[in-house]
């Protein structure tokens, strides 16, 4: 196995951080040899079969290329579920894990019906609804891809979440339920900000999920506190994850929209990332 790791951390040298790296090797040789963290700290001397090295060299390859981890396993965690991932969806992302234990800790009730608006692969409906069973919850998208696999992780995970195509800018051509919590991460990523991303990024992951055009870029939000104006019950939550740079402009949009007890959270790097607002 040393030799395999030293492979690993030799390729990837100056293309990846080294914590990035040592996040791969483990992936790596969870995914290829179904070994544990711990397994891997206590088998530094074990010999694998030339059939699987050459599945490692594969992933090493395609991580040159900047694809992905994600999608070269066909997997991602999120607050303890195994998703699938694959390319034309969104991967998960930590801060947005911040966001679910945010949620949770306001004090999600079990009867309450929920909404994740561009649901993606189902990352947060899925952990809500893991975490808080007796919650209703629902997701929509525009993309029938995303659909597609967040009712797959509904399944893979036994959790009863129902995903829907819908587009929140055109919210008024479908018929709604009454929320007590809305929940979105919109694209939010200004088309001026792209030459600050990584590359697997800009080069593997969906473009409709990340980018707004700069010239209005609360776009996605203002159609949602719109949207839940109308369909958030009176005192009930709603939730963003926000661009780090436009918390101004943010608390401004909700105070336009008359939602109360508006809150700006940052992330574990000190960014202003989750918004909060009561209708």
């Amino acid at each position: 196995m040393r030799s395999t790791i030293q492979y690993i951390q030799n390729e990837l040298a100056g293309l990846y951080h080294p914590t990035e790296i040592s996040g791969f090797v483990r992936l790596i040789l969870e995914s290829v040899y179904d070994l544990s963290f711990t397994e891997q700290k206590v088998n530094q001397d074990r010999k694998f079969p030339e059939k699987e090295k050459n599945r490692v060299y594969e992933i090493v390859a395609r991580l040159r290329n900047h694809e992905p981890i994600q999608f070269i396993l066909g997997e991602a965690w999120f607050y303890g579920l195994r998703l699938k991932v694959q390319p034309g969806v969104l991967v998960p992302r930590p801060e947005t894990e911040e966001l679910v234990n945010i949620i949770l800790k306001s004090g999600l009730q079990g009867g309450s019906r929920v909404l994740d608006i561009g649901t993606g692969s189902g990352a947060i409906a899925l952990a809500l609804k893991n975490e808080c069973p007796y919650a209703t919850v629902e997701g929509i998208d525009v993309s029938e891809t995303a659909l597609k696999v967040a009712s797959e992780n509904a399944r893979m995970n036994q959790l009863n979440v129902h995903f829907y195509l819908r587009d929140v800018l055109n919210w008024k051509a479908s018929n709604w339920s009454a929320y007590d919590l809305i929940v979105s991460n919109p694209p939010y990523v200004r088309e001026s900000e792209k030459d600050f991303m990584e590359p697997n990024v800009l080069l593997h992951e969906p473009e409709i999920a990340l980018f707004v055009d700069d010239a209005d870029p609360l776009l996605f939000y203002r159609a949602i506190a719109a949207f839940s104006k109308v369909h958030l019950k009176k005192g009930g939550s709603l939730f963003f994850e926000i661009n780090e740079y436009l918390g101004t402009e943010m608390k401004a949009l909700l105070n336009e929209f008359d939602f109360k007890q508006i809150e700006l959270h940052k992330d574990i790097n000190g960014r202003d990332r989750i918004m909060y607002g009561r209708k």
